[in-house]
């Protein structure tokens, strides 16, 4: 019936099942656009019988199998866009036959084989891209007679052998994708006729060798990206690299080059992101680089440059992670660096810089991580480092400071903190009882008298103490029995004495962690046993606090499994439920055989008598829980050993489990529930990382109404901007939990003040991959793809509005769709991209 159609456009919809065969029919049919689809299945033999047909459209859907050669009989044809599919196979060399051919994409699938030399014979073509497969063998030579590319991208593959010399005649080239392969020996020489070259990506390969001659900058006047990093290059850098003047990333990092910073970069102000660390470049730094507006990162680490730094950096407002470890810098740090308002990260670490830490750096609010360790700084550390509520890693050990520990209470984000190897005296601060999401605490080898303050027990994130080498006196502080997480303390070379606690981590350590103090005693390794005084007072104490939690819990317990029962049989009163009768293994939790003094008693005798050890943690009311064993979500981003086996792929099924958990509450309970407290303590994981909701000690159930109006609840840091100032609630503020942590999840950490300045235009052209966690290695292929996706989510629900968040239906089901937002490589996307793509 529709035999004489010339278009079918159909893209961007929700259309599933298989591509129909009879397509093929329509033999008027010029252009056919079905991508951005859910459609599946393979590619119909059929579509070949559509002579004149110029433009096929498939890419972003789910079909499979191999790509038909019947294709190649499609000889009008000039744009075939197969990307982002799951097809299969070799690709066939009958596409040699298209001779109109402009654009080829089919990039982002499984396709296997080598590149069919047939491919050189589309002279008209102007793009090819194949990445994102699992091509092998060698990059065929033909492809050097595609005058007219423009564009060829190849990586993200495992191409192997050398870069044939014939790509260098490749003129009219603009960008070249070869990272991240298995590519060996040298860049051709050829590579200097390509003067319109506008990005090079040769990173992640194994080439070698040191940049030829006719690889001189001055004809790569249009040159924005040079990647070479992870390579095994040698000799210098190309001394010319900007000589356009439109360089804007630049990353060699992890190469063997030597020799200077090359001069072009000096007055480079176009450069958004460079990367030299790990090589070994020399030179002074204070006269190799200049001011860059648009800087966003900057990694010098590992190398051997010296000088001092220049005050230009505090110029380069954009600037959010200034990275030069491990060198050879001298003089004092310029107090202008404190001008560099949008520093995020500030590592200076392993070098020489001496004089008084300048208290200008109290100026940078929304700096995460500033390490200047390892250095010869002396006086004091600035009192208003207090003030950098984001600050999540301080590091200032082994310097030459002096003076008084400052009051960092302020800092609720910080997570490490070491101070160590110092000459700061007098006593531990009380207010680091306040950190309470620290992790790891470093105090040792300094000056420290009095006694360790018993709020260090507040500390209940904390998993590495180490208070070794002060004058500590007194007693182990009592407070300590609550630091269940603790896994590792040295207390050696004080002055300490009295009885170590009863708890795992003190029968565990080693002989060294007590050595050198003056009397202390225990069930320990090379220490006393303690008189028995100290034992009965120990009894009596424990025997108190076990009363007074029984008597304080007695009423509590009750009251939970009132509030269970109540919100159960409302969740599920539409469920018909029949009696069945008692046995004698019943759940003891279920409500419906709820027998209280049975439960009580079983409850009692499994904490024996309600011991603080056998408690996880404290939510809005004490609700005991079924014990998942992979702990909290915040304990594993908060533990490096932990969040690296939190791989990427686990991370996207946790924020989809989470997002399944709100849907159903929200949505298919009789009445929406709204939780009001969703942050990463209260997502619990088991032994294969699916996500558990917990803590509904604040939860409400609603009514027919779409909102209403309560006292504030829930963690600072995740509640929805309208909590906090008008006191309204809604489902959209579990959205906005939500999306705060998912952006916790792919960053490793709470994005603390992040979450304001990714919406303001300064932020917009950071890279996704720079905000992303980065103890792992970056994820590829289909993981990428779900990574951005999540990210994209997570911008949506972070929305200031509530009416414009999506709802965790809608969430749930772009999770468990997986369709991916961007077709471009990772280290390629922007937060601007994902914030204009963020409404879903």
């Amino acid at each position: 019936m529709l035999s004489f159609l010339s278009k079918l456009a159909l893209s961007s919809n929700n259309l599933i099942g298989a591509i129909s065969a009879s397509l093929g029919n329509l033999r008027n049919l010029t252009i056919l656009y079905l991508y951005e689809n859910q459609l599946s299945g393979s590619i119909p033999q059929e579509l070949g019988m559509l002579s004149s047909l110029s433009d096929l459209g498939l890419s972003m859907n789910n079909l499979t199998g191999v790509i038909p050669a019947s294709l190649g009989n499609l000889s009008c044809l000039t744009h075939l866009f197969l990307n982002g599919n799951q097809l299969s196979g070799a690709i066939p060399t009958s596409l040699g036959n298209l001779s109109q051919l402009r654009i080829l994409d089919l990039g982002n699938n499984q396709l296997s084989g080598s590149i069919p030399q047939e491919l050189g014979m589309l002279s008209f073509l102007s793009k090819l891209a194949l990445s994102s497969n699992n091509l092998i063998g060698a990059i065929s030579a033909s492809l050097g007679n595609l005058r007219n590319l423009t564009i060829l991208y190849l990586y993200e593959n495992q191409l192997s052998g050398s870069i044939p010399q014939e790509l260098g005649m490749l003129s009219s080239l603009t960008d070249l994708g070869l990272s991240m392969n298995n590519l060996t020996g040298v860049i051709p020489t050829s590579f200097g006729n390509l003067s319109k070259l506008s990005g090079l990506y040769l990173n992640f390969n194994k080439l070698s060798g040191s940049f030829p001659q006719e690889f001189g900058m001055n004809n790569f006047t249009q040159l924005k990206v040079f990647e070479i990093s992870n390579n095994q290059f040698t000799g210098h850098l190309p001394d010319n690299v900007c000589h356009g003047g439109l360089l804007e990333k630049f990353l060699a990092t992890d190469n063997h080059l030597i020799g200077s910073i090359p001069k072009s970069l000096s007055n480079c102000s176009s450069l958004i992101r460079v990367r030299l660390d790990g090589n070994q470049l020399i030179g002074n730094i204070g006269e190799s680089f200049g001011v860059y507006p648009r800087l966003i990162y900057m990694d010098l680490s590992y190398n051997k440059l010296y000088g001092q730094l220049s005050t230009n950096w505090g110029r380069c407002q954009n600037l959010t992670s200034l990275k030069i470890s491990n060198n050879d810098i001298s003089g004092r740090l310029p107090p202008e660096l404190g001008e560099a308002i949008q520093l995020h990260v500030l590592n200076l670490s392993s070098n020489k810089i001496h004089g008084a830490i300048p208290k200008e750096l109290g100026k940078l609010t929304f700096l995460l991580d500033l390490y200047l360790d390892n250095n010869k700084f002396s006086s004091h550390i600035p009192y208003n480092f207090g003030m950098l509520s984001n600050l999540a890693r301080l590091n200032l050990a082994k310097n030459s400071l002096s003076g008084l520990i400052p009051n960092l209470g302020n800092c609720k984000n910080l997570f490490v903190l070491n101070l160590s190897n110092n000459r700061l005296s007098k006593y531990i601060p009380l207010q680091i009882g306040n950190l309470q999401y620290l992790q790891n605490l470093d105090l040792s080898k300094k000056f420290l008298t009095g006694e360790i303050p018993q709020q260090l027990g507040d500390l209940k994130m904390l998993e590495i103490l180490n208070l070794s080498h002060n004058a500590l006196s007194g007693n182990i502080p009592s407070t300590f029995n609550q630091l269940l997480g603790l896994t590792s303390i040295d207390l050696s070379y004080n002055q300490l004495r009295g009885p170590i606690l009863n708890i795992k981590v003190f029968h565990e350590a080693p002989v060294e962690a007590f050595r050198n103090n003056k009397g202390l005693c225990g069930n320990a390794t090379s220490l006393k046993v303690c008189p028995s005084a100290y034992s009965h007072n120990l009894h009596v104490k424990k025997g108190n606090n076990v009363m007074t939690l029984i008597f304080a819990l007695l009423g509590i317990v009750f009251l939970i499994f009132i509030i269970v029962g109540i919100t159960l049989a409302i969740c599920f009163r539409k469920t018909k439920t029949k009696n069945k009768p008692k046995e004698e293994h019943q759940n003891m939790f279920s409500v419906w055989n709820y027998d209280g003094k049975m439960v009580y008693e079983n409850i009692v005798e499994a904490t024996e008598d309600f011991d603080y050890k056998h408690c996880i943690g404290v939510g809005g009311v004490w609700i005991f829980y079924e014990f998942l064993e992979g702990g909290s979500l915040e304990k594993i981003l908060n533990n490096d050993e932990l969040a690296l086996d939190f791989d990427w792929a686990k991370r996207v099924n946790v924020v989809k489990g989470v997002a399944n958990a709100l849907s159903y509450m929200h949505h298919e309970c009789s009445h929406p529930i709204i939780h009001r407290d969703i942050s990463s303590k209260n997502v619990l994981l088991d032994m294969e990382f699916e996500a558990h909701v917990s803590d509904f000690g604040t939860s409400k159930i609603m009514s027919s109404d779409t909102s209403y109006w309560t006292s504030f609840a829930g963690t600072i840091g995740y509640a929805a901007p309208e909590n906090a100032y008008t006191m309204e609630v809604s489902e959209k503020c579990d959205v906005y939990s939500f999306g705060v942590v998912t952006l916790e999840v792919i960053m490793g950490r709470h994005p603390g003040d992040l979450i304001s300045s990714f919406l303001l235009s300064t932020s917009h052209d950071v890279l996704l991959e720079d905000v992303l966690d980065q103890r792992l290695v970056l994820p590829t292929r289909q993981v990428a793809e779900k990574v951005v996706l999540v990210a994209k989510i997570a911008l949506a629900c972070l929305h200031n509005s509530p009416q414009s968040r999506p709802t965790m239906q809608h969430v749930y089901q772009k999770l468990s769709n997986w369709e991916s937002p961007l077709t471009k490589p990772l280290g390629m996307i922007t937060l601007r991209e994902l914030i204009d793509l963020s409404k879903i």
